[in-house]
């Protein structure tokens, strides 16, 4: 029954378009062994992974390798050893960095305290904001807190409002080789608001455009100070942005505008925004405040007047690698090195210490991440070196509850929602780079761990800075890896039953 059962599921997938078309003779490319009978000639349709990857027509380089997801034996790899960039693939170590270190139920905790006493409503001292780590607070949060300021008897401020970002480094951007504008490569420190990102929208009137920087989320709309845009009259570049002390500044080109439209753009001084936004929410209350200001250390002996917890830390390493946030794996790597008693001075130092911890407990060779998020161009894992770290933690379930489910796809790039194989993974992508590595189970039941690393490094070592965006030939490229990545888990699936 077993042979039975195989033979239909990959006629199957012929008949549905999900494997190439043609006989294949050809042994599978570095298998160890065929699993199925000798006798079985139906195997030998199923095309190689050489043949796959020639038929792909994808440039560049291809490393790839799976193994039975319970004893680790590898059944075929390519260049397993090669490294490449991971891409966002990076973002399950970290997760699994972070798990271990700070635990599923940690909770980050964003705070405002205050110096010198609360005396008849009026805070003696200064108030400070204080970031906690907490990749997720938006707009509603800091209202919420504004709230209890309120609640709790505070009605003016004898001193200054300050914000503490916590004992995180400054970095004013993820990846120094992107765009200016691009939202996913936003500043980060122990203070985020909206995933550092401001909210630009441009309406054309009569008089020319008018313009708004907000701090939106589900239920505000707060214009900032520390962001503003001016509207210029060329056609290149579309944005630009100047850092002016305590304001990020942005130009846009007004010929790349139209009638109306609507942006994120990333933060460089998350402090400021936050106590930017702040500030509105508790005037709201009917708390004044002043102009914040960054501080450097949080005073001896300040009262905790307010604490908001973010949700459990689990939740969001799961909504992280869901859509891929670069901010929340920054933050979260950062707080765990943090935790580890390090105080890493830039996310490669904090990257460094999460690749030591990579060797140590998931038993890594040579990890090499520049950063959490796997923005960075100068990351390199191999393969092998992944495909270990999934198979060490395959029982654990520490990684593969908080996976992503993805749905694979018919020959016309149409979801199957009712696919016989099922692969809940992390994906990657940059400007060709594409990325795939997680479990697949086939309808034997057969688990396997697998990853899948495609990279034409040539073709991206030629791309200008601005042309990082949307790079011409990108997409294309990417949906030839894509196919490849799903035609490689499909041959695995029939030809690796038992």
């Amino acid at each position: 029954m077993k042979q039975q059962f195989s033979r239909r599921f990959f006629l199957g997938l012929a008949a549905a378009g999900f494997l190439a078309p043609g006989a294949f003779a050809a042994p599978p490319n570095a298998s160890l062994r065929p699993v199925l009978r000798s006798g079985d000639l139906l195997r030998h349709r199923i095309p190689t992974a050489s043949e796959l990857i020639k038929a792909s027509k994808l440039k560049g380089q291809v490393a790839f390798v799976v193994a039975d997801a319970k004893t680790g034996t590898v059944l075929e790899q390519k260049a397993p050893k090669m490294g490449l960039m991971p891409a966002s693939v990076t973002k399950a170590i970290t997760a699994l960095y972070a798990l271990d270190t700070l635990g599923a139920d940690h909770r980050f905790e964003t705070q405002i305290v205050a110096t010198g006493g609360i005396k008849e409503g009026e805070v003696q001292g200064d108030l400070i904001l204080v970031g906690g780590g907490d990749p997720t607070l938006d707009t509603d949060a800091l209202a919420v807190m504004a709230g209890h300021l309120k609640d709790a008897g505070v009605r003016s401020v004898k001193g200054g409002f300050k914000v503490f970002e916590g004992d995180f480094p400054r970095v004013s951007r993820i990846d120094a080789d992107q765009p200016d504008h691009v939202g996913y490569n936003p500043g980060v420190t122990g203070l985020a608001l909206n995933f550092n990102r401001v909210y630009f929208e441009w309406k054309r009137g009569t008089r020319g455009y008018s313009v708004t920087m907000d701090g939106r989320s589900a239920r505000y709309r707060p214009e900032v100070a520390m962001a503003v845009m001016q509207v210029q009259d060329r056609a290149d570049p579309v944005y630009t942005y100047r850092d002016d002390s305590k304001v990020d500044t942005w130009t846009v080109a007004k010929r790349a505008l139209g009638q109306s439209g609507a942006r994120w753009l990333p933060v460089r001084k998350p402090g400021l925004y936050a106590g930017d936004i702040f500030a509105t929410m508790a005037g709201a209350n009917g708390i004044r405040l002043r102009n914040p200001q960054v501080i450097d250390a949080l005073p001896a002996g300040a009262e905790v007047v307010v604490t908001q917890q973010s949700a459990p830390l689990q939740g969001i390493l799961r909504d992280m690698l869901k859509y891929s946030t670069n901010l929340t794996a920054e933050m979260t790597g950062l707080a765990s090195t943090i935790a580890r008693g390090k105080r890493p001075r830039s996310l490669k130092e904090s990257a460094a210490e999460m690749n030591q911890w990579a060797k140590d407990g998931l038993g890594m060779q040579n990890p090499a991440l520049v950063d959490h998020s796997g923005l960075g161009a100068e990351s390199r894992i191999s393969a092998s070196d992944m495909l270990t770290a999934l198979v060490k933690v395959n029982t654990s379930d520490t990684l593969k509850p908080i996976l992503k489910t993805i749905v694979l796809r018919d020959e016309k790039g149409r979801p199957v929602r009712d696919h016989p194989i099922k692969v809940d993974a992390k994906t990657g992508t940059l400007n060709f780079v594409s990325t795939l590595a997680g479990y697949m189970r086939g309808p034997s039941g057969r688990e396997m761990a697998f990853v899948v690393f495609s990279a034409d490094e040539a073709r991206r070592a030629k791309l200008s800075r601005t042309q990082r965006e949307r790079p011409d030939g990108g997409r294309a490229w990417n949906a030839r890896a894509k196919r490849l990545q799903q035609s490689l888990i499909e041959r695995w699936a029939a030809y690796y039953v038992s």
